[in-house]
């Protein structure tokens, strides 16, 4: 897949069928758009365009990093992904000129598909009934979809971030048609967990929206290998203050650590993924270190255990 950086740098694509939409999650929803937009353009021998937008334009909280929405956006079958950068110029053209300037003069869209909920332009102004309006006036093909539920939910990013952050990762799952994941650099640490015996990555996270504190049964994708493991998440209130250290602003002080079972290779710098399988037990105070050691020791058997299930 193509990726093209910014609006100067698009050149316009013949018979572009776009999807347009933040994306963020890439959940069933996206998931539909995306994959009609890549049918389409092969039925009529262009070329699918994702148009996506980073930072989020409402400012919510990432659901993936940039780099995690290209790679499942490459997924669907789209050939090109345009980001747009959402700064105040941009956030100060009207919805008209997005159209007419954007999507027709620079991309050439024959053909845009989105939601029927997308808001765009100058005060998220721009609404389904204008873009219609303006794909009659501008000569474009639209193709508009309706908002998705499950039984009890609508499938977007909205009720996504709510459900990892309670922890619910069978409803997370069930709307985004993956597990709750989190993509992150693999950083230096203190090595107090290597000591107790339990070597760990420690994740600088590349998004926002984090699983509870607590202990999970995991896997983690490594180098396209999947791999078994261990992870915790939390403040680490076991230690004294001048023993932690902070792994970033965006965690808000929380550290992520996975022990990886069956695994010794040096991987400072390397990115990785860690799939949420099933949460062990919540985060916890101990009194030494010696405890801590034994409840790991339980939290990794029940982890293999619990990784052992079909």
């Amino acid at each position: 897949m193509k990726i093209i950086l910014g609006v100067a740098k698009i050149r316009r694509i013949p018979k572009a069928v776009v999807a347009l939409g933040v994306f963020d999650g890439v959940h069933r929803a996206h998931r539909e758009i995306l994959e009609y937009a890549a049918r389409e353009a092969r039925r009529i021998k262009g070329k699918s365009v994702a148009v996506t937008f980073w930072p989020h334009p409402q400012q919510e909280a990432s659901l993936y990093s940039l780099k995690h929405r290209l790679k499942l956006i490459e997924e669907t079958g789209v050939d090109t992904s345009i980001v747009i950068s959402f700064n105040r110029p941009f956030a100060g053209i009207s919805a008209e000129n997005f159209v007419k300037n954007i999507l027709v003069k620079r991309i050439g869209a024959q053909c845009v598909c989105c939601g029927k909920n997308f808001r765009f332009g100058k005060g998220a102004k721009g609404n389904f009934n204008l873009l219609k309006r303006l794909a009659h006036k501008y000569h474009f093909k639209l193709k508009a979809f309706e908002v998705l539920r499950t039984k009890h939910l609508p499938i977007s990013s909205t009720s996504i971030r709510r459900a990892i952050s309670r922890g619910d990762f069978k409803t997370a799952k069930v709307l985004l048609l993956r597990p709750v994941s989190v993509l992150g650099t693999v950083i230096r640490g203190s090595s107090l967990a290597k000591r107790l015996g339990f070597p760990t990555a420690n994740i600088n996270p590349h998004h926002e929206v984090l699983p509870p504190s607590g202990v999970y049964a995991v896997k983690i994708i490594f180098q396209r290998k999947t791999f078994k493991g261990i992870c915790y998440i939390g403040s680490k209130p076991t230690f004294k203050p001048h023993i932690a250290y902070r792994i970033s602003h965006i965690a808000k002080e929380r550290h992520i650590e996975v022990h990886i079972f069956n695994f010794k290779r040096r991987i400072y710098g390397k990115d990785l993924e860690i799939q949420f399988i099933r949460k062990i037990r919540n985060e916890k105070k101990f009194a030494s270190l010696a405890r801590l050691a034994c409840q790991i020791k339980k939290d990794v058997f029940l982890a293999k255990k619990l990784l052992s299930l079909p």
